[in-house]
């Protein structure tokens, strides 16, 4: 007996700022990847569908957009937070490397 099927990965790529589609709010809207993998014994072997989509936070409506568009989306999202995919600062804001006496690198949760 084989067992086979799909099975569905959603990864957020991005939160970005726009005119909502559906509703016409300046909303944060989230990019999404849908991967859709072939499963052979519950093991994912390999993509075989790849959708993207933006989904507004205000109204919940959602467009599927091509990835052509998607990465012109994320592209802009990067240099806008300036090259950093994730918009985080390298550094913790208020926070010395070295303060309270430990030595960069260390884990202030680490005893």
């Amino acid at each position: 007996m084989i067992i086979f099927g799909t099975r569905g990965y959603l990864y957020q790529l991005a939160i970005l700022t726009l005119v909502c589609g559906w509703c016409g709010n300046p909303a944060a809207h989230t990019l999404r990847k849908r991967v859709t993998k072939f499963t052979l014994f519950f093991v994912p072997l390999f993509p075989f569908s790849t959708k993207y989509a933006t989904q507004c936070t205000f109204c919940g409506g959602e467009q599927q957009i091509p990835k052509e568009q998607a990465d012109q989306l994320l592209a802009q999202h990067v240099a806008a937070q300036g090259g950093n995919p994730f918009g985080q600062s390298p550094q913790q804001p208020g926070h010395a490397p070295g303060s309270h006496g430990q030595t960069q690198g260390q884990n202030p949760y680490q005893q």
